[in-house]
């Protein structure tokens, strides 16, 4: 086999598909441990286990193998299955400890030996399973076994034997482990079923696409299997802090899945509509344990269904093509009903987070705010609406869709295009430019109308994007802004959603040139600079969380299709 892709596990965690858990220095937001940890997802972000090797022992990782060396000595640690990892040495110790060294009010973090099989057994309250610990080969110190008060709690595996051990997340009850493979086997299987992934969703990579392997991975990584609120398998945004599914950063993983597992992808698309409220409207985001729906995320998902359908190896059927028309309209509906002041032509944003660039310079002066690009998603929305009702041999609402969107084209356009450029408008004073003094990439999006806006239109959004784009790629406020930051979020930096959705704007729209540099500049920076979840637009340096999916899907979709135009 050709060598896996080695990473970093400070930037990103090592996992298995499925798993709810992964090993990680990364404990909780912006916070690394000295020891990498067993971390669970299942309650949000909770380290569980401190696995401590000897001082000054160097961590390497590639998918399906994370290893600490210190100089004769050797630790390897795999996983068995998305519950269940192998750990083993030679000639180097590991411990193995509780990660809260304080018990809860009801005593629920603790170490015990089970009676049953000789297994040692922690609890964690904050999660609400067992980490059973059962020594394969060797023998294991037990320390603070049934420890009533607070204290240390740990497993210890000396260097002077070699040693195995299996650990598994559970929740009340197992049989004993058996080991039937050998740890070799587990390792080999694990790369297996990446190296199966990874064919799948890129066969097309080649060495203009050098990151296309780690980009697979991290979303590979951070798939998890169904559980809690989370009724299908589901790429989390990270198996960081940032551990949740948000209701417009799925489409993306959805269309880099689209091709190599379109089940998966489908799933992905339609997560957060298992979750649609009575007034049609999407949560905010949706994880294990966690419903919120305080804010929405703007309506890409006509544009994203429409993309989807074109790229999905195997198409979905009528029915569930009527199932995603149905929940599709009905969050269409949402907008202009409930998002829409009586009497006013174009649906409004109710703070920046709904826009997803939640602290976008676009709502420095309202928050409450009628905007191009909000407009410019519905239309898409409604056309694919019109496009799957004639299919599902709905053309009378077919026609109400399609005449609903020209309704909003011809608002948009004598609204809020405004002296060259799209402004913002407040429906609570009637201001006809509400928006902040910044000049924010937001108020461009509206370019993925492409070739549905008049060419004087589409050419001064196309000047204006040039202000955005730095060596990197497109930076959200310009650099010659006063309200530019380079951490500042949706402020100065660089990120994927924005790029994915302009370059295939600026492509439908004719200026493919130009889609080809934003492309390649994005490309290149997370061939660079990884998968973060942000970048900094003037050093290309990573921000915040370092190992994000849709960051990763934004690689795999522009590396795919620029790989099929090379080919072509």
């Amino acid at each position: 086999m050709p060598p896996s892709p080695a990473f970093s596990v400070r930037e990103i965690p090592f996992s298995f598909r499925g798993s709810w858990f992964g090993i990680s220095p990364v404990i909780a937001e912006k916070t690394y441990a000295d020891d990498l940890h067993l971390v669970s997802h299942q309650t949000g972000m909770h380290p569980v286990l401190r696995l401590r090797a000897a001082a000054g022992a160097t961590v390497t990782a590639t998918p399906a193998l994370l290893s600490w060396q210190d100089g004769a000595g050797r630790i390897d640690l795999a996983y068995q299955d998305p519950s269940t990892i192998r750990i083993r040495g030679t000639g180097a110790g590991l411990r193995i400890a509780s990660a809260v060294a304080t018990l809860t009010p009801f005593g629920g973090n603790y170490l015990y030996r089970d009676p049953v099989d000789g297994s040692h057994v922690f609890t964690s309250y904050e999660t609400g399973r067992r980490y059973r610990v059962t020594v394969l080969t060797g023998e294991i110190t037990a320390h603070g076994v049934e420890l009533l008060g607070d204290g240390d709690r740990h497993l210890d595996l000396a260097a002077g034997q070699p040693w195995e051990v299996a650990v598994e997340e559970y929740e009340t009850a197992r049989h004993p482990y058996r080991a039937d493979l050998p740890f070799d086997r587990v390792a080999r299987a694990a790369r297996e079923t990446f190296d199966e992934f990874v064919a799948a969703v890129a066969p097309w990579r080649t060495a203009e696409t050098p990151a296309a392997e780690l980009a697979a991975y991290v979303i590979w990584s951070a798939t998890v299997d169904p559980g809690g609120f989370l009724a299908r398998p589901a790429v989390l945004m990270s198996k960081h802090w940032m551990d949740k599914v948000w209701s417009w950063d799925h489409c993306f993983n959805a269309l880099a899945l689209a091709a190599g597992d379109p089940g998966l992808a489908w799933d992905q698309f339609l997560l957060p509509f298992d979750h649609q409220d009575q007034a049609g409207a999407l949560p905010d985001s949706v994880t294990h344990s966690e419903i919120l729906y305080n804010f929405v995320k703007p309506p890409i998902h006509g544009w994203a269904l429409g993309r989807l359908r074109t790229s999905m190896t195997t198409p979905p059927d009528q029915d569930q093509l009527m199932v995603a028309y149905e929940r599709l309209t009905r969050w269409t509906d949402f907008w202009l009903t409930h998002r829409r002041v009586p009497g006013r032509e174009l649906p409004h944003y109710q703070h920046g987070n709904d826009s997803g660039w939640d602290n976008a310079t676009t709502f420095d002066g309202h928050r409450v705010l009628e905007t191009a690009d909000l407009a410019a998603f519905l239309i898409l929305q409604l056309r694919e609406l019109a496009a799957l009702g004639t299919e599902l041999g709905r053309p009378d609402e077919a026609a109400g869709h399609a005449k609903t969107a020209e309704a909003l084209r011809t608002g948009l356009l004598s609204r809020l295009w405004q002296d060259g450029r799209f402004v913002a408008r407040s429906p609570l004073t009637g201001s006809d430019d509400a928006g902040g003094a910044g000049g924010s990439l937001l108020d461009l999006m509206a370019i993925v109308l492409a070739d549905e806006l008049p060419p004087d239109v589409r050419t001064a959004l196309v000047t204006r994007l040039e202000r955005h784009l730095t060596p990197y790629g497109l930076a959200t406020e310009p650099l010659d802004s006063p309200h530019y930051l380079a951490d500042g979020y949706w402020r100065g930096p660089i990120w994927a959603p924005s790029t994915v959705l302009v370059e295939d704007g600026l492509r439908r729209g004719g200026h493919g040139a130009f889609a080809d540099e934003v492309s390649h500049r994005f490309r290149a920076l997370c061939e660079k600079s990884g998968f973060a979840e942000n970048f900094d637009a003037t050093t290309g340096t990573g921000l915040r969380d370092r190992a994000y999916t849709w960051t990763a899907a934004a690689y795999l979709i522009l590396a795919a299709a620029h790989e099929q135009r090379r080919s072509h």
